[in-house]
């Protein structure tokens, strides 16, 4: 087994024996040393956006004072769902390597495949014209980075 995917199994394991949540751990790696981990704490954190990906994420960050992980490479124990997969675009990591797919999480009762084929068909626009006031105070500003 690959070294850093076995990190990612024991944060599983540590959460689910813990009662944080499912199956799901992470570790992130940069330049052959782990840099970030986490595992999932939705039932903990009472929180449904705690996946270990997303905490991973939010410990590289932390450690390395950044929200770029350009560089970075992330281990899970399960395919990321579509709000892990957009977080980890947004963070820049550079590659993913996940051990279950997402039919296998179906398999033990999570609904991450309804996720990939839903649209915002409940999304509807508002207000427009006062949003993007503040995007153009926004984009007025100096020395911002944009992410």
């Amino acid at each position: 087994m690959n070294q850093y995917m076995k990190l990612a199994v024991e944060e599983a394991e540590n959460g689910i024996r813990a009662g944080h949540g499912g199956p799901f751990g992470c570790v992130i790696v940069k330049e052959n040393q782990v840099v970030g981990r986490g595992h999932n704490e939705v039932v903990k954190q009472k929180d449904p956006t705690c996946h270990g990906e997303i905490m991973a994420i939010r410990n590289a960050c932390q450690n390395l004072g950044t929200f770029n992980l350009a560089g970075c490479e992330l281990y899970t124990t399960a395919q990321p769902c579509p709000m892990c997969q957009g977080a980890v675009q947004w963070a820049n990591i550079t590659k993913i390597y996940y051990g279950c797919h997402i039919s296998d999480t179906e398999k033990i009762g999570f609904r991450d495949k309804e996720f990939f084929s839903k649209s915002l068909e409940t999304a509807e626009e508002l207000d427009r014209p006062a949003c993007l006031e503040v995007f153009q105070e926004y984009q007025n500003l100096k020395n911002k980075e944009n992410y």
